[in-house]
């Protein structure tokens, strides 16, 4: 438990933090979810607009810390090779 005054604003400030880390987070994983979710259904097209839509914010949230740059890297690369390998 917090008992100086700065203390308890630092643990504010980390619920606030952590809150908004969490809405983005989330965002990033609906954005993949969108793209898995064309893959599935092996609609090319789809899945290459999710995969458009999602790379700006897989690549946003690696900026603003909420996963690291080379895991960000990662999953963009991964799923680009699976939306290729459904033109084939």
């Amino acid at each position: 438990m917090a008992n100086t005054p700065s203390a308890k604003k630092a643990t504010r400030k980390i619920e606030a933090r952590t809150a908004v880390n969490k809405s983005r987070r989330s965002r990033m994983r609906t954005y993949i979810r969108k793209v898995e979710e064309a893959i599935a259904a092996g609609d090319h097209k789809v899945a290459l607009e999710a995969l458009r839509a999602a790379e700006p914010e897989i690549v946003r949230a690696a900026g603003k810390g909420i996963v690291h740059a080379n895991t960000a890297a990662r999953k963009v690369s991964r799923l680009n090779g699976r939306v290729k390998a459904l033109a084939v």
